[in-house]
């Protein structure tokens, strides 16, 4: 069995971040996001990976090389443009050749891996095998809906009226008959080739299309908002290490792991919190589910349930909250300013100004 890694994608919901990185390397707990999917794979034993790469490809590469870090052996296959999941089966076809093999999109997060999945595929060998969870609000997701033998027999993307609160998880399960599938649909209305219109098409053809729900964490790490809550979720699991240089005037508490030539003088960091080597914090506060990438400064400043991604600096910030900062991105205190009121009052006014 093989795996299909997509990690082109322009991560329009992620700009500017994305404007010069790949939305799969975001880190999450210092850790790019790509690299836990490959973990999964490698987990679960599948050791050849085809990686299918867009404009990002020279990132991409140099993060992943070989794949041998992993224990895989990875093969890139270039995506001229991203036109749908189903075009990136297609054109994977000469890689995948007639094996089984388990598409999983780089920006996902699945806690609790794909081992039980593909455990289940490798069993009953179905013609496809989909990962679902309940959403609450499924118009945003491909939708399946299932007989009553729980067999998925309709699936929707972004329905307006959904026919059931079970959303598509980013990791598919496929045996060779969805080559002949992705043959012979035609692109939606977005211009692209939907692997919810191929596995329909399975499904009307009368072949075997089986589903598991996953009990674990799913997230589509497409936006601020996801990525932020994904880094809370990994950093809950953190174990408190400190291997950097932590003076006696500093307090760490909680969860807080300190990597290798980090320095922290006269702060307060409160966990859950990772800290990378080369990073220096001074006179500050660092608060609960934070990531603070390598090379970075933050002096000054009061810093809380955030990423901030590498060679990035804070200073003379009063509060941060619930942001994403890039990559040498310089983040300073506002100049002081004269504080003024502009009025427009009408005759036999009162005004009650605070000064």
């Amino acid at each position: 069995m093989k795996a299909l890694v997509l990690a082109g994608g322009a991560g329009t919901r992620l700009r500017p971040i994305t404007h010069t990185s790949a939305k799969q390397l975001v880190p999450v707990a210092n850790k790019p996001v790509l690299f836990y999917g490959l973990e999964a794979i490698a987990a679960a034993g599948i050791t050849d990976v085809g990686i299918v790469v867009g404009d990002t490809v020279a990132e991409i590469t140099e993060a992943v090389g070989d794949g041998s870090k992993f224990g895989l052996d990875v093969t890139y296959i270039p995506q001229r443009k991203p036109l749908g999941l189903a075009h990136a089966v297609r054109i994977s076809r000469d890689y995948l050749g007639d094996d089984d093999f388990a598409m999983y999109l780089g920006d996902n997060f699945v806690v609790g891996g794909i081992d039980q999945p593909i455990r289940a595929f490798r069993t009953h060998r179905p013609d496809a095998h989909l990962l679902l969870t309940r959403v609450s609000d499924p118009r945003s997701f491909g939708v399946a809906e299932l007989d009553e033998r729980g067999r998925v027999r309709h699936l929707e993307e972004k329905p307006t009226h959904p026919g059931s609160d079970l959303a598509l998880v980013g990791v598919y399960l496929f045996s060779p008959a969805i080559h002949e599938a992705v043959r012979a649909i035609e692109p939606s209305w977005r211009g692209e080739l939907e692997i919810t219109h191929a596995v329909q098409w399975l499904i009307d053809e009368g072949k075997d299309v089986r589903s598991t729900l996953i009990s674990g964490y799913w997230k589509d790490t497409g936006n601020v908002t996801d990525m932020l809550e994904v880094n809370r979720l990994v950093l809950e699991t953190v174990e408190p290490r400190c291997d950097g240089d932590v003076d006696e005037d500093s307090e760490l508490i909680g969860r807080v792991r300190v990597d290798e030539g980090a320095v922290i003088r006269n702060s307060r960091v409160i966990g859950p919190v990772v800290v990378g080597s080369g990073t220096t914090i001074t006179d500050s506060y660092v608060g609960p589910f934070t990531s603070i990438a390598e090379g970075c400064l933050v002096e000054d400043s009061e810093l809380e349930f955030s990423i901030v991604l590498r060679n990035a600096s804070i200073s003379g910030v009063r509060r941060i909250e619930a942001s994403l900062i890039g990559r040498h991105v310089r983040v300073t205190a506002a100049p002081p300013v004269p504080h003024a009121h502009r009025l427009v009052l009408g005759d036999h006014s009162t005004a009650q100004i605070s000064s």
